[in-house]
């Protein structure tokens, strides 16, 4: 490999472990955002637990029943905690009613 080539692939290569820290900053920065937002606004560890979950990048649809299995909290707990957040603007609900009824982060850019 001439001065060329291997001049090549560091310069690739340093690019891409750029991208991969821009990438994470990014995700970092939107994590501390949105809890500088929610600063003031008392929680409970269960949904601090959630919001973590949902920053983190839940996957799927987040339903009341999967909030009470991942808080090990009985259905009515989480339907509660998740109507606080609905309250307060936390969180959003989907146009889906009844059964199909699943929450989401409100837009992190605001």
């Amino acid at each position: 490999m001439d001065v060329t080539e291997w001049l090549a692939w560091f310069l690739d290569t340093l690019h891409r472990a750029v991208d991969q820290a821009q990438d994470t900053l990014d995700v970092v920065l939107v994590e501390t955002r949105f809890w500088q937002r929610w600063a003031t606004t008392p929680l409970n560890e269960r949904q601090v637990k959630l919001l973590n979950r949902l920053l983190d990048g839940f996957e799927g649809k987040l339903t009341s029943s999967k909030w009470a299995a991942i808080a090990k909290c009985s259905p009515d707990t989480a339907l509660r905690d998740i109507t606080d957040l609905l309250a307060r603007g936390v969180l959003r609900k989907s146009d889906a009613g009844g059964r199909s009824t699943s929450y989401a982060l409100n837009d992190l850019s605001e």
